[in-house]
């Protein structure tokens, strides 16, 4: 429903604003002010890639401005045509409404929410503002300012019926039409501005938490951290917002399907109130019962007279729901699917413990980073790789890349470090967590962030009594929290910073000269990928244990000889005996998704000239 609302609050915010042409222009056609809207919306969302700090300085005054407009024009409105309005206060014509018209009445509510819809359009992505202040805006200027203006629109129309149709226009007094038209616009564009930045926040979020397929996810500011771009979905928006602008030409249409939407979002967010008063703020069941039934009545009253709208354009919303679920439901099913199937097929450790520290198998300088959605265990994308190319690495690290349900990690928090094996395995396990709301960036540093994580952990599990067991049933598990730390602040490895690539392919003498011609290429056709080439060295301690000393020196030497990134091109396929029902979910609709979304390489940030990927079938 929220995406639902990012398609049509656009549609009707930017029709219903350049309809008021027609006001003073009478020969303008229908099909023009729609070509006019149409023209407005493609600028909208072509400029999205922009990013809205660029113009993020306008949004504050236009709204300001159109505040202060509606409110100066609805107190005229009310002193010039009918200050008697004012008694509308009064609970007793909302009663008197209700028993005169009654069945009428309760339909109309469908319509009159739509005063509601606009203030959470314009308003949409207020997580940049503190609670308080979004209770002082709402309670002491936009409440009072939409209440005068609705009040004027209501004074206006009581002497001149026949305006209904465009009643806020017609009531505009003629010398400030055109200053309030262009407002009007500019308002309706920084609504849909904050919609859609809603909709691409939401849809991270999802992905996030593994409910919707991989997109690309830009991050358009230095400085605020939450303005995002995802262009997938931007340009599906803009498809899907012409689509109904075009198809429907009418802003009571649009209306009927916008108010259905923002009225279910409004029902359903009601419902996760009561779950966090419970969960999270620790309060009472009944509480929190009585917190959602008293809000239920009020919203379920406006929800069930939208619902009368469904024929008039009320399904846009419900049909478009209906799609995104079905395609977070299939991804969603087909990933846990995959990942219940590498969950079952783990390589046991008593079978690596077998074939002894060179895992049978010849072991080449490097560092091999093995991608997996397993926390625990050895991947069986592993064994199916040593068994048809029976050689690795020197040093294994087996990389999770896990979304935790809180919004923000920090990079203290990020990495967590263990041991697959004893040490002469050279075998570990870094488990990088990221918050629903983080951004992924490609910044070139983490193979150093995680060569120096694994070097403290090292030096850390040489100390730490609870890190020395040598119980085997112990060695998987056993894992601790690295701080991320600035390189120049590493205490286990002294770290020199070289800028030059060539200086970097020096380092690097452990590569092939073709190796080190396909990286210099590599880097020359992505000038904006600026990778740090660090050198790590031991610092000159004596005191140092041999073991980690040489444990150290090691993984030093597998840096400078090159890291490979191992990744599973995995093909997920239903079983002969599955259902049909699961067949086609499966079979056609994740493999769909799956080749089609953004590869996991590219939203892991995986450079491909280091990329090893390994095909494995997945019967589930």
């Amino acid at each position: 429903m929220v995406v639902g609302d990012g398609v049509l609050t656009p549609a009707i915010s930017v029709l219903s604003s350049v309809s008021g042409l027609q006001v003073t222009e009478e020969k303008l056609t229908n099909g023009e002010v729609l070509l006019i809207a149409c023209v407005i919306l493609v600028g909208l969302f072509a400029l999205q890639h922009c990013g809205t700090h660029k113009v993020a300085f306008i949004f504050a005054p236009v709204v300001i401005i159109w505040l202060v407009s509606i409110f100066s024009i609805g107190l005229y409105n009310t002193l010039h045509w009918n200050p008697k309005i004012v008694r509308a206060f009064s609970p007793h014509y909302i009663i008197k409404f209700f028993s005169e018209n009654g069945k009428d009445g309760w339909i109309s509510l469908g319509g009159i929410l739509l005063s509601i819809t606009g203030t959470e359009a314009m308003f949409a992505d207020l997580g940049h503002f503190t609670a308080l202040s979004i209770r002082l805006a709402f309670a002491f200027v936009i409440y009072p300012c939409l209440v005068v203006q609705y009040m004027g629109q209501a004074a206006f129309l009581s002497k001149n019926p026949k305006s209904i149709p465009k009643s806020f226009y017609d009531s505009i007094p003629d010398p400030v039409f055109w200053p309030i038209f262009v407002i009007a616009t500019l308002a309706a564009i920084v609504g849909s501005q904050a919609v859609i930045t809603a909709t691409f926040s939401i849809i991270k979020q999802c992905h996030a938490l593994g409910c919707f397929p991989r997109v690309k996810v830009v991050h358009t500011s230095k400085h605020i951290y939450g303005q995002i771009y995802i262009p997938e979905i931007n340009w599906i928006l803009m498809v899907l917002t012409l689509a109904i602008t075009i198809g429907f030409r009418d802003t009571t249409i649009i209306g009927n399907a916008y108010g259905l939407a923002c009225m279910t979002v409004m029902f359903i967010t009601t419902f996760l109130m009561a779950l966090v008063t419970i969960f999270v703020w620790q309060k009472s069941v009944l509480l929190a019962a009585a917190f959602l039934f008293f809000f239920w009545f009020i919203e379920g009253v406006y929800l069930s007279s939208a619902f009368i709208k469904v024929p008039q354009g009320g399904w846009v919303p419900l049909v478009l729901s209906f799609i995104f679920m079905i395609i977070m439901y299939v991804w969603h099913y087909g990933t846990r699917k995959k990942y219940t199937f590498d969950l079952h097929n783990k390589v046991s450790l008593k079978w690596l413990l077998g074939l002894g520290p060179s895992l049978g198998i010849v072991r080449v300088p490097g560092i091999g980073l093995i991608y997996s959605e397993l926390a625990t265990g050895v991947p069986a994308i592993f064994s199916h790789f040593v068994t048809n190319l029976p050689a690795f690495h020197n040093v294994l690290v087996f990389v999770c890349v896990k979304s935790v349900p809180v919004p923000y990690v920090s990079p203290e928090e990020r990495f967590l470090i263990g041991r697959i094996c004893p040490r002469p395995y050279r075998m570990y396990r870094c488990i990088v967590r990221y918050g629903y709301k983080d951004i992924q960036r490609d910044n070139g540093d983490f193979e150093n962030q995680l060569i120096q994580s694994i070097a403290e952990f090292i030096q850390m599990e040489a100390v730490e009594p609870q890190f020395s067991s040598s119980e085997s049933s112990s060695f998987d598990g056993r894992m601790a929290v690295i701080s991320t730390r600035t390189l120049e602040s590493s205490s286990s490895l002294i770290v020199s910073e070289q800028e030059d690539v060539g200086v970097s392919n020096s380092i690097q003498s452990g590569k092939s000269l073709t190796l080190q011609s396909l990286r210099s290429i590599y880097d020359e056709e992505n000038p904006q990928i600026r990778r740090r080439h660090v050198r790590f060295d031991l610092p000159p301690n004596s005191m140092m244990d041999p073991a980690v000393r040489e444990e150290l020196m090691d993984l030093i030497r597998a840096k400078e000889a090159g890291v490979a990134y191992i990744l599973g091109h995995s093909y997920v396929k239903a079983r002969r005996s599955s259902s049909i029902l699961k067949k086609l979910v499966i079979d056609t609709g994740y493999s769909f998704l799956r080749k089609n979304c953004r590869g996991p390489a590219v939203a892991l940030n995986i450079p491909h000239i280091s990329l090893i990927e390994v095909g494995m079938i997945y019967y589930v």
